[in-house]
């Protein structure tokens, strides 16, 4: 999982035909504090999100065929998929 700001919508003419009715967004990585992490990354929206929400990115392709119902065996050209807004994140040391 990723925690990521969302910084713009992506908008392609041509595409696979497995983003079509998709929402994909422009996600810059960050930590806890809000800062920059890694480069920015495209992710398929499943919570709704939109410009400036922090939102939880699931990278892991079965876990991105299930939150598209398909089953394990199916192929997905997907990786990468917001599957939650969050509200706050801190972090804590035990």
């Amino acid at each position: 999982m990723k925690l990521a700001r969302v910084i713009g919508t992506v908008v392609a003419t041509v595409h696979h035909p497995a983003y079509q009715g998709q929402t994909v967004l422009l996600c810059q990585q960050v930590d806890c504090e809000d800062q920059s992490t890694a480069s920015a990354i495209v992710a398929v929206d499943r919570a709704q999100a939109g410009v400036g929400d922090l939102v939880l990115i699931n990278s892991e392709g079965n876990g991105s065929r299930q939150m598209f119902g398909l089953d394990p065996k199916d192929k997905l050209p997907i990786i990468d998929v917001i599957v939650g807004i969050v509200d706050c994140a801190e972090e804590s040391w035990r």
